[in-house]
Parts: C-alpha cells; structure tokens; sequence
C-alpha cells in the first residue's frame, strides 16, 4: 500500500503512464464539456476570437489555442467557421486526433508566445492539488492509497498554511481545503505567455463557506464516483477564481458571458419549415443547456486581457 499526497496521487493518476488524460477521446467517453454540445458552443468561441482579433486590428498573426483540446471538437468546428488568417491549436497530453482537420496544430507544450485568445475549460479544476484538513494537531495534509483510502499525514508547509489563511479559512475541525497554488503557477505560465490578446478560464467556483469538505471528486463513465487515484476515472476540484485574479480581469457567470456574445436559448416559432425549424430547436436546446445555471451555466468565466480592453463590463 503506497500512502501518497493527492497532489501526487493526481499527477500519476491523471498524467502518468498510463493516466486517465492520456489516451485520445478521454473526456468524451465519460464526461461532457461544452465542447460536446454542439454548434452553440463554437459560434460563441469564434464570436469570442472575432471580438478579440478586432480588438488587436485584425494582425496578420492570430491564433486561437485551446488548452486542455480533448478530443479536438472545437477546434474541429472552428476549422470551418474561422478565418483562414487564423491559426488553430489545440494543447493536450493526449496524442492528436486522427480526425483533426489538417489546418488545426496539436501539440503537448505551451507555445512561447501567443498573439490571440488561450481558451482553458475545465483545465484548471484538474492541475494537481494537495487537500489539507483542520485536525487537533493543526493543518495537515491528507494522504491516500490507490484504492481511495485516506489518513492524515505530515503537517502543512508553510506555504500552504499560508495559502490558506489568505483564501480559504478552516475554523472548524475537519474542514479541508485544497490548496490552489499549484493551479495559480500554472495560470501565470500560460497568461505570461499571452503577448496580446486573452486568456479565457471556464471551470466550476469554489466557495469556501460552502465547500466546508473540499471539493475534490470523481467522475466515470458520466457520474460522479468517490475518487481513486486508480486511471480509471476524472479526478477534479473547484476552482477559487479569486486568487488567480490581477489588475483589469473579470468574472462573470457563463449564462451572462454567452448572453453577451448573442446566445440566446429562446424556443424558436414554427414558419412552416420543418427542417428549418428543427434546426433551430436543436441550437435553442444546445444553448438551453450551456446556459442552464444548473448545469454549464453554472460554471464562472475568468476574462485576462492583455494589451486591449476588457470585451466584458
């Protein structure tokens, strides 16, 4: 039995040999993201590119990257609605998609510099964290084994007790929090990298007062499971958007976003065209759901803009 942090368990599980993330088509086979919604989503994303590129002057250079591509289903779909002008990435651990179109890049780095909009949905819930839990010998990090049993193991490092004092107070016996600074270095690389344009993040919000037990959960074949650093299964945790914050960023709720960008998820009336009207149902039940503040609607959005004006106020 090897005792393990859950940040470590995480790194293995997720994107080891053999790690949950690592095989292509990984998260269509048992979660969905916006990006398997459909069309809605991938109007919305190039409306979003369309806003960002005027913003810059229309460069001859302009790429959409979106972190964390999965599958390739956006960056498939922007392939026929953006601009030839515009490059297309997709960042994953996962090999390329056989049936990316050839004008999408794919690759596991960062690229060094980025003129554009870097899309991150539901990349951060999944950077690696450690969960620390409030005991009668103070801040203490959480161990488990590859069958999901946890112990209390060695006392919190300072930075960590530190990260949590500052963000996500634990004033009652048991109350764990998971600590976000790990996901803050990774948010700094990308947007660092970022020499005009945008930096999206789109992810569920923790809430400290609410979430008195962490949020760290398991996802499998489309529900929510105990989580075990096993591979077989999504391990993910709520995102505190307030310490990835700097000067000129905005969060909105996904619902507000999407409304900005010219969703709208109103039934539409029947004009004795079936096929036309069918068509239009489906996109209205498409963003029905994107919007639903039960669902995706749900989720916050983390606008970081550099060098041009915030598109959101």
């Amino acid at each position: 039995m090897a005792w393990r942090t859950w940040r470590q368990a995480m790194a293995d599980a997720l994107y080891g040999d053999g790690g949950f993330y690592v095989g292509t088509d990984v998260p269509a086979r048992h979660f969905r993201t916006a990006a398997h919604t459909g069309q809605v989503w991938a109007t919305a994303m190039a409306e979003l590119g369309r806003r960002v590129d005027s913003a810059l002057g229309e460069p001859d250079a302009f790429t959409f990257v979106d972190v964390g591509a999965g599958g390739g289903e956006l960056l498939t779909r922007l392939a026929e609605l953006a601009p030839p002008r515009w490059s297309l990435l997709g960042i994953d651990v996962a090999r390329r998609p056989p049936a990316l179109p050839a004008r999408v890049g794919w690759q596991r780095q960062f690229p060094d510099e980025v003129h554009g909009v870097v899309l991150a949905v539901e990349l951060l819930d999944v950077v690696p964290l450690d969960s620390v839990e409030l005991t009668a010998d103070g801040m203490r990090v959480v161990e488990v084994d590859d069958e999901g049993l946890e112990r209390i193991g060695a006392k919190a490092e300072p930075a960590d007790r530190d990260w949590i004092a500052r963000w996500w107070p634990l004033r009652a016996l048991g109350e764990r929090a998971e600590v976000g600074h790990p996901r803050e270095a990774m948010w700094r690389e990308i947007t660092d990298r970022i020499s005009s344009g945008l930096a999206l993040a789109v992810d569920y919000a923790a809430n400290p007062a609410e979430h008195l037990a962490g949020t760290l959960t398991g996802y499998r074949n489309g529900h929510p499971r105990t989580p075990v650093p096993d591979g077989s299964m999504d391990l993910t945790s709520h995102v505190l958007f307030e310490s990835l914050l700097s000067a000129g960023d905005t969060l909105l709720a996904q619902r507000e976003a999407l409304r900005r960008l010219g969703v709208v998820a109103t039934p539409p009336d029947y004009r004795n065209d079936p096929e036309v009207y069918l068509t239009e149902l489906t996109r209205a039940s498409e963003a029905a759901e994107l919007m639903n503040p039960y669902t995706f609607g749900g989720f916050t959005w983390l606008l970081h803009p550099v060098g041009i004006p915030q598109l959101f106020r």
